[in-house]
C-alpha cells in the first residue's frame, strides 16, 4: 500500500471516528422506568423522532448516533443493551439473534401490512424478530429540475460523489455497485450475491464493479483530483450548505430517497428518475428498485419496551413518523403521501412490475460488509488497477465465515 494511500485511509478512518451520540427523554423523575432506544437518526431527525415518541406518553431514552453498530456491540458486550436497537444493517441482527438475544416480536405488529421484502428471514432463526420503522427507496437519481437529466451514461464530471460518513464510509460507492449489479444480472443473481452464494470474484460482480471503475477512471485530471476530492467529501454535502446536488459542480446525485433531507429549503427544487438509464455501461432496463429500511429489534423484556415497539411499527405510528419526521414507511396500510416526489417515491414501492431488493450490504455479515467499503475506497484510490485485486481480498473474508452461518431469504421480492 502506498504512503499516500495510507494517508488517504487514515484521514476517512478519522471522519469515521467522530460519530456523536447522546441521551434524551421527556419529563418526568429520573427515578421513572425509562424505555432505552439505540437508533441512528441525529440531528434534525433525532429531534422530530423524539416527537412522535413523546406523543406515545411511555417514558424513554434515546440514543443517536451514526456509529450505532459499534454502539450497540459495545452496550451488549457491557451487559447493558437497549431495550430497543434500531439499525440499518439486519445482516448484525442475524448475528444477535443467533446468540438468542432478541425478544420476539409476535403480537407487536400485524405481518399483513409488511410485504416483500420487508420480513427477510434467516435459517434456524426463528420469525417476528425485527420490523422496519423507516424505509428508503434507492435506484435512482437525483437532479435539479432546472437541468433535465441526460437519456444514457453520464461522465463522471457530472456526477455529485461523497465517500465520507460518520459511521461507515464507503457506503455510497456501495450502492453504485449493488445498483449495477441489480440492473446489469436481475434480482434473482442479486440475492445469490448479497447472500454469499455467489462469488465476489464471479463475472456479474467483476462486471459491475468494473464498470464503476471505468466511470471513476474518466477523471480528467492526470492525478485523480477529482476521484479523490469525492473520495474525501462528505455524503451529505458541506456544511451549511444544500448537499451535494445544490453545492455546485455537479448535476446528477445516485443516492436513496434520504438525500431530500440533505438539500433543505432547496428540496423542492430537486426531482428524480430510476438509475438504469444513468448507469455507467448502460442504458439498461429496469430489473428492480434496491430498497434499504431502518429495523428495529427488541433486547428487552419490559412490557413498557413491547408496547413502545408495538407503537412505533403500527399504521397509526408510522403515520405519525412519517408526519413529523418526513420519512416513508415500509407499512403497506399507511397511506402514500401528498407531493409528487413523494408520491413516486411511495409508487416504487408498491409498483409490482419490478421486485424491491434490500440493500445488499445492510443483509451481509458486518466483516464482510466492512470488507466491501474499503474495496470500494481502494477502487476510488486506484481506479486504474485490476478489481479482482480487490474482490479476491472480499472474497477471502467471506470464505472465512462459519459454512453453518444462517443466510437470509426473501431478499428481493415483488410487493404485495
Amino acid at each position: 500500500m502506498t504512503r499516500r494511500l495510507r494517508l488517504l485511509l487514515l484521514v476517512l478512518t478519522l471522519f469515521t471516528a467522530t460519530a456523536g451520540c447522546g441521551l434524551g427523554a421527556p419529563g418526568g423523575s429520573d427515578a421513572e422506568v425509562k424505555v432505552t432506544i439505540l437508533g441512528p437518526w441525529a440531528g434534525d431527525q433525532e429531534r422530530r423522532f423524539k416527537e412522535v415518541l413523546d406523543g406515545f406518553g411511555i417514558p424513554y431514552a434515546y440514543q443517536g448516533t451514526a456509529a450505532t453498530r459499534e454502539v450497540l456491540l459495545a452496550e451488549v458486550q457491557a451487559g447493558d443493551p437497549p431495550d430497543i436497537a434500531i439499525l440499518p444493517g439486519i445482516g448484525d441482527l442475524v448475528e444477535y439473534a443467533v446468540d438468542r438475544r432478541l425478544q420476539p416480536l409476535k403480537g407487536l405488529y400485524d405481518p399483513a401490512e409488511y410485504g416483500n421484502p420487508w420480513r427477510p428471514r434467516a435459517a434456524r432463526v426463528p420469525g417476528d424478530l425485527w420490523v422496519p420503522l423507516k424505509a428508503d427507496l434507492k435506484s435512482v437519481v437525483w437532479y435539479r429540475k432546472d437541468s433535465a437529466p441526460p437519456t444514457g451514461p453520464a461522465p463522471l464530471t457530472s456526477w455529485c460523489m461523497g465517500m465520507v460518513d460518520d459511521g461507515a464510509s464507503g457506503w455510497p460507492g456501495s450502492d453504485w455497485i449493488e445498483d449495477l449489479i441489480l440492473q446489469r444480472a436481475g434480482p434473482v443473481l442479486y440475492a445469490r450475491w448479497a447472500t454469499g452464494d455467489l462469488k465476489w470474484t464471479d463475472d456479474p460482480v467483476v462486471d459491475a464493479w468494473t464498470a464503476w471503475a471505468g466511470l471513476l477512471a474518466q477523471d480528467p485530471d492526470p492525478e485523480l483530483a477529482t476521484v479523490h476530492g469525492m473520495l474525501r467529501a462528505d455524503h451529505r454535502g458541506p456544511d451549511g450548505g444544500h448537499g451535494l446536488l445544490f453545492a455546485g459542480g455537479c448535476d446528477l446525485e445516485h443516492q436513496g430517497s434520504f438525500a431530500r433531507a440533505f438539500y433543505g429549503g432547496l428540496r423542492d427544487r430537486a426531482a428524480f428518475v430510476d438509475s438504469a438509464a444513468l448507469l455507467p455501461g448502460g442504458p439498461y432496463t429496469v430489473k428492480g428498485h434496491e430498497v434499504a429500511a431502518d429495523f428495529a429489534a427488541l433486547f428487552g423484556r419490559s412490557p413498557e419496551a413491547r408496547e413502545m415497539l408495538r407503537r412505533l411499527a403500527s399504521k397509526e405510528g408510522q403515520e405519525a413518523w412519517g408526519r413529523t419526521g418526513g420519512v416513508f414507511s415500509a407499512n403497506a396500510a399507511v397511506a402514500p403521501k401528498t407531493g409528487p416526489v413523494d408520491r413516486e417515491v411511495s409508487g416504487r414501492f408498491t409498483d409490482q412490475r419490478v421486485p424491491l431488493c434490500l440493500d445488499a450490504s445492510d443483509v451481509m455479515p458486518a466483516v464482510v460488509r466492512d470488507a466491501f467499503y474499503e474495496a470500494v475506497l481502494l477502487t476510488m484510490a486506484h481506479p486504474g488497477e485490476p478489481v479482482r485485486t480487490w474482490l479476491r481480498d472480499v472474497q477471502r473474508v467471506q470464505d472465512a465465515q462459519p459454512r453453518d452461518a444462517p443466510r437470509l431469504t426473501g431478499v428481493c421480492g415483488r410487493p404485495q
